[in-house]
This record gives structure tokens, sequence and C-alpha cells, in this order.
């Protein structure tokens, strides 16, 4: 069996990893950027590369242009394996784009027989999306607060009544109406208003009707029993 050298094991592993990229980029959507570097060769270490616009590289970028703070690629540089080709995972740190954004990352380690990282597989999420969605639904969560002009007072329902019951009164009487000059007659048709308008049906209207046309209130319902014989006839 022909034994694999440590340069033929980097390469079928990268080529194993190339359709990753665009694979995972596919089903994860445009916030995703996904990497494939290879660490040996900094000055131009992206070999693939899907979603470039959000740390805004492409394939021949170099490992400095990538975002500020990413533990992947201290830990390829630094780690080597005493155990051979044992990958591990560095995941859920935060990275920084040079134009402020920060990034959910997450980066795979891929070492060679001799315990050499040679390749870093890296997905970085943009998360300024996601949080402007979640500022707007969090405000659209809220209790709603709907500024209302304020109602003007209702008046009392004693009071009320009061007052239209006065009104009923006053229009039966006639503007400026007076019970010292009124007739008999214009008596009986002012109570005839007032029935009309239902004032005899609230409490008190009966009284209130008398002590405004200067008469009791007997007189009252006699003037209503004298409306209701002329219907008759």
């Amino acid at each position: 069996m022909k034994k694999v050298s440590v340069a033929g094991e980097r390469v079928a592993v990268i080529n194993a990893l190339r359709p990753v990229v665009p694979m995972l980029a596919a089903m994860a959507g445009p916030h995703l950027e996904v990497v494939l570097h290879d660490v040996n060769k900094p000055e131009n270490s992206v070999i693939a590369i899907a979603n470039g616009h959000i740390s805004g590289r492409s394939v021949g970028s170099s490992v400095l242009e990538g975002p500020q703070n990413d533990r992947g690629f201290a830990a390829a540089t630094r780690i080597k394996s005493p155990d051979g080709a044992v990958h591990s995972l560095v995941e859920d740190y935060v990275t920084v784009t040079s134009d402020g954004r920060e990034l959910r990352s997450a980066s795979a380690i891929f070492r060679d027989a001799s315990g050499e990282p040679f390749a870093t597989l890296c997905l970085n999420v943009d998360m300024s999306g996601f949080q402007a969605a979640h500022g707007w639904l969090s405000q659209m969560l809220k209790p709603m607060v709907v500024a209302v002009a304020p109602a003007a007072p209702l008046a009392p329902p004693e009071s009320q009544m009061d007052t239209l019951m006065q009104e009923i009164i006053s229009e039966a009487v006639g503007p400026g109406g007076s019970a010292e000059t009124m007739k008999r007659e214009e008596k009986i048709q002012a109570v005839g208003a007032m029935q009309r308008r239902g004032l005899f049906i609230v409490k008190g209207g009966v009284e209130r009707a008398a002590a405004a046309l200067g008469v009791s209130r007997f007189t009252v319902y006699n003037y209503m029993e004298q409306l209701r014989r002329r219907e008759l006839e």
C-alpha cells in the first residue's frame, strides 16, 4: 500500500473541503461568510470563499484582511497536536469587521499526520441584520401607547338630568315666558309639551313643572287629564 505524503494529505483534505464552502453558504443564506484558508500561505491564505461581501475578501486575500480578534487563526498558528492529525474546533466567538460590524464566528482547524495545522474552515455570521430585526420586533411587541386627547368630562347623571329637565320646562313655557303672565290654556299647552318630551316619566318632573307654572301637582295632573280627553274627542 502506497504511503500518502504529508503534502498529498493536505491537498486531499483541502480539495474535499472546497465544495463544502458554497454548500454551507447556499443553505444558510447571504448573512453567512464561509472561508477556507491555507494557513501556510498567509499572504494569500483565502483559497475558497462564499459571501465574501461580509468581510470584503475574495480568493487570494491575505490573512491580514480578515476580521479582528479571530481566535481561530490564533489557534491555528500556535497549536501543534502531539497526537498527529487531530482536528479541532474553536466555536462561537466574536470578531469585528473593518467597518465595526460584529460577526459571530467559528473555525475548524485541520492538521496533517505530523500534527501541523495547515487549513482552517471559518464561518462568520453578520449579526447586524438580526440585531436590527430584533430591535424592530422588540418595539412592536411592547405594549402600544396611543396618545388620546382627553375626553370632555361627562356631567354627573343627576346634574345632566337636571339640565335636561330645565331645558324642557323652559322650551314649554317659551322664551321669556313667566307663569305669572300665562293664561290657563297656555299652561295646559305647556304641560302637553312637557309630557311629549317625557318630563313626567322622570322622578320629580311633575313637581318641577308645577313649580315653574305656579300651580299644584294636582293641577298638573288635571291638565294632563284634560289633554287626554281632548285626544279622545
